[in-house]
């Protein structure tokens, strides 16, 4: 059951956990750009970019074990931009399809004014039609188009910026 799950802001103790959780996904090639399985090396620069005041990184776990993570990150890295964020869920293989998605989707947004946070935006590709669901069922709408700005395997795929603004 989703009351089942905690969320709390990571620990860099929980990063391998969530390298675990993100090179489950890059087999798939559906949610990152990245070809290759990362490192928690390659990861601690961008653990440190989060803070729980501005942009949170939050671990989820069920009975102690994490099992998905939530990222904020600033959108292009000026000031004037504050006020949005790239939000990103990454979920085990074994808590897909338990509305978990829907569950931290909801968590986020209802963080956002606490946060600054007036608009949010997911970076996806265009033929994960499970994601691009998932954000259009909260309202979330196509914002961009970037059409075969991603090669995969020498395939060309779009990306989409689905955006929302939260007030």
């Amino acid at each position: 059951m989703i009351e089942d799950f905690t969320i709390r802001d990571a620990n860099i103790s929980d990063l391998t956990a969530i390298v675990d959780i993100y090179n489950t996904t890059i087999a798939s090639r559906m949610v990152t750009a990245d070809l290759e399985p990362i490192t928690v090396e390659n990861r601690i620069q961008w653990f440190h970019e989060h803070s729980p005041a501005f942009r949170p990184l939050w671990v989820v776990e069920d009975q102690g074990v994490i099992c998905a993570w939530v990222s904020f990150q600033s959108f292009y890295g000026r000031p004037a931009y504050n006020a949005t964020a790239e939000i990103s869920i990454y979920i085990h293989p074994d808590f897909r399809g338990r509305k978990l998605g829907k569950f931290l989707i909801q968590k986020a947004m209802d963080a956002c004014p606490g946060l600054n946070i007036k608009t949010l935006l997911g970076f996806i590709f265009g033929h994960n039609e499970p994601s691009i669901r998932l954000f259009n069922g909260f309202g979330f709408e196509k914002w961009a188009h970037l059409p075969n700005i991603a090669e995969l395997d020498g395939v060309e795929r779009d990306l989409l910026i689905l955006g929302k603004r939260i007030q």
